[in-house]
């Protein structure tokens, strides 16, 4: 299911909708059965994703061959969004995403730099 959704905020980038695209990315939702729970910042991000949500329940219900998917959206006005900070964090994000990228390393001999 992550994967799906980071494709398609990928997607959203790659037309020019930047900030929908970080609505998405801005951490990672939670699944729980078939409801997924997206945290967002406040009010304004809620209406900006509810115009998109049409779209990623349909990519999501599509690729992940689910219909029953709906998504939950919560405000958390105290929230903080994540960032990463040095390579080691965003290589660490990168394997959460994608464990091969860790096969790539060593297969390469590649090392994170600081």
């Amino acid at each position: 299911m992550l994967l799906q959704w980071n494709k398609y905020a990928q997607r959203l980038g790659e037309k020019g909708f930047r900030i929908m695209e970080s609505l998405l990315l801005i951490n990672d939702p939670v699944l729980n059965g078939t409801t997924i729970s997206i945290e967002l910042p406040n009010e304004g991000s809620k209406l900006d994703f509810e115009r998109e949500i049409h779209g990623i329940l349909g990519h999501l219900r599509g690729h992940l061959h689910n219909h029953d998917i709906t998504i939950e959206i919560n405000v958390n006005e105290t929230m903080e969004a994540r960032k990463s900070l040095n390579d080691q964090d965003r290589y660490n994000r990168l394997l959460e995403i994608n464990p091969n990228i860790e096969l790539l390393r060593t297969t390469f001999g590649l090392d994170i730099q600081a």
